[in-house]
């Protein structure tokens, strides 16, 4: 999610790539930094913070030179400051390179080198890559780059310069996204259209796997192993605005689109083929896990639906008593927090009052207090023992999608890693676990082809005032979050209950149309979800049923059914909460609301 802009031409490059840089502010970023060729030497200048605050550095200190390359930084790896801001070299300042995404192996290759004399300046994997590339170069800056990127593993786009080359710039895509503008005389390199949109609308894409070469003359594409690629040009015809949003009519819907990225993201370098874990900032002490008797959940909104996610996960599969509790009210419970307890913090910000709250009140009673966030830096993370960040990048619409869905991955990961030293997981159970999640981003690919679909139920909604979701167990998890977003965004009253407790009261708001959403993924629970559904379908409702694609029953109750791949019944959440993402957008586009910006919503709420 972090931005990178480059260019090679006649014109000085720092504040073409200072200009590109701010059209990609809309993607958040925490950092930014330039790197400029003036023919005979490499120059880097970079700050922490806005973009304002390395424009006025540079006013006061100017970079000359017609080749550079520039990157804005949403933290990975290494806390957001000026050292480990972007771009890195190495410390002869022959190489210098910016870089998204995330270098799985970059520990061991840090290892190999630092036992080889290198000397690191940063935290960041990124580093890694511009000391490899040194260490590779023979006077071919391409060759050099294709024999790093060989040693290292991970999701990323990679772009570098070298000292003597000073008219080239090459980059690598591996999933992360990099294109390629067209100019006369000049060419651009950039990691989303609205960098170069202002400069040409003549672009190329660059796809996975592919090498990129760029000079003032022309460009040229191959693969990793040398081979060529004919590619053809593209011209943009979106608007800037609509360029910012890749051509989507909203962030929401963008985000949501994004989803199959942010699980890959959140799962990179920490869940390999073979089934080992790593979670780099998650260090309980000897014992701890096996030892553990209680763990508190603490979280707001869409952060604690998706921890009542994880207190079904963690019981399940630990066996430990879990309560997942509103940080408003747990900060002023007196709750029995004790020593030798765990408690999840659950913050996209990291700076959600209420739960910094309730997590100080948790440290201070003796829990040892887990992140669980978005943001590098933050002040969650900064006074929790462990952190296990999302990695979902920035999120622009006020209706959390990818955050919610990669804190889901995080529990998952976390209850593993826990299980693991308590010896409670059977190993047919975890090897099971492990295959589904590392294929979970490809099957949240499939739920997002249902989108037309989606748009056409969505419709049915349209005059209605009241909606209810419900389920049971998991289901009922991903209900409560499945209604949050259509009140937010579309208006309608909702309201997510267990399937069991219509008949205590609610079923007497159900009349002839009405929406009821039933998720049913739940085995277990199966026979007594249709149970449910009858009832309110003997009201007159209106039954729209998230099931399985292979569910061959649910049809002969439901009027309309969206279907998600099989995947273990634990690990449905992640895939059910899709289809009702896109069901809240397409209900609230439909009736002509403002979807980035609902009203009296923010994005992160920071006051009590």
């Amino acid at each position: 999610m972090c931005g990178i802009m480059g260019y090679v031409g006649p014109r000085d490059a720092a504040p073409i790539i200072i200009d590109g840089l701010k059209r990609l502010e809309y993607r958040g970023y925490d950092s930014a930094g330039v790197a400029v060729h003036d023919g005979t030497s490499l120059t880097v200048a970079k700050a922490e913070g806005k973009l304002g605050r390395l424009a006025a550095m540079l006013a006061e200190h100017p970079l000359v030179g017609s080749c550079g390359i520039g990157h804005t930084r949403w933290a990975t790896h290494g806390a957001p400051n000026d050292r480990n801001a972007h771009p890195h070299t190495d410390p002869a300042g022959e190489i210098v390179v910016v870089h998204n995404g995330i270098i799985e192996n970059f520990v061991a290759l840090k290892e190999n080198l630092a036992a080889g004399g290198a000397d690191f300046s940063s935290e960041t994997d990124t580093e890694v890559l511009a000391h490899l590339i040194a260490h590779e170069y023979q006077g071919d800056l391409l060759e050099a780059v294709r024999r790093a990127v060989g040693k290292a593993e991970g999701a990323y786009a990679l772009v570098a310069m070298s000292r003597r080359e000073p008219d080239r710039i090459v980059a690598v895509r591996m999933i992360s996204p990099l294109v390629i503008g067209i100019g006369k005389g000049e060419m651009f390199l950039a990691s989303d259209v609205p960098a170069i949109l202002h400069h040409t609308r003549d672009i190329v894409v660059v796809e996975n796997g592919e090498m990129v070469d760029i000079t003032p003359d022309g460009w040229r594409i191959e693969t990793l192993d040398g081979r060529p690629v004919d590619r053809a040009m593209l011209e943009i015809t979106w608007s800037a605005e609509q360029a910012e949003r890749g051509g989507y009519p909203h962030f929401m819907l963008k985000e949501i689109f994004e989803q199959p990225q942010a699980a890959t993201d959140t799962l990179s370098g920490r869940l390999d083929e073979d089934g080992s874990l790593v979670l780099d900032k998650v260090d309980f002490p000897d014992g701890f896990g096996r030892d553990l008797d209680k763990i508190w959940i603490t979280a707001c909104g869409t952060a604690l639906h998706a921890g009542h996610v994880g207190k079904v996960v963690f019981e399940r599969l630990l066996r430990v008593p879990t309560e997942a509790a509103f940080a408003h009210e747990l900060r002023y419970a007196d709750p029995l927090i004790a020593p030798g307890s765990l408690t999840i913090a659950i913050s996209q910000s990291g700076e959600t009052a209420d739960t910094l709250a309730a997590a100080g009140l948790a440290k201070n009673r003796g829990s040892r207090l887990l992140a669980l966030t978005n943001v590098v830096g933050s002040t969650l993370s900064r006074e929790a023992d462990d952190i296990l960040y999302t990695r979902a990048g920035p999120e622009i619409a006020v209706a959390s999608t990818k955050a919610y869905l990669t804190m889901l991955i995080g529990e998952y990961l976390l209850a593993l890693a826990i299980g693991r030293e308590r010896r409670v997981i059977a190993a047919a159970t975890d090897d099971e676990l492990v295959r589904a999640l590392r294929g979970i981003p490809v099957k949240i690919g499939e739920v997002l082809k249902t989108d037309q679909e989606v748009e056409a139920i969505a419709a049915r909604f349209v005059g209605h005032d009241d909606v209810y979701f419900i389920g049971r167990g998991l289901d009922h998890a991903v209900a409560m979050e499945g209604s949050l977003k259509m009140k937010e965004i579309s208006y309608i009253h909702s309201e997510a209950m267990p399937a069991g407790e219509l008949k205590h009261g609610t079923l007497a708001l159900v009349t002839a149309g009405t929406p009821v959403v039933v998720v049913l993924t739940q085995k277990e629970v199966y026979d007594k979800t249709v149970s449910a559904i009858q009832e309110v379908k003997a009201r007159g409702a209106l039954v729209i049923a998230v099931a399985y694609e292979d569910d061959t029953e649910i049809a002969k109750h439901a009027d309309e059914v969206l279907r998600i791949p099989r995947v273990p019944d634990l690990l449905s959440p992640v895939l059910a909460i899709v289809p009702l993402q896109l069901l809240a957008y397409h209900v609230a586009v439909a009736r002509g609301h403002d979807i980035d910006q609902p009203r009296n919503l923010a994005k992160s709420v920071t006051v009590e």
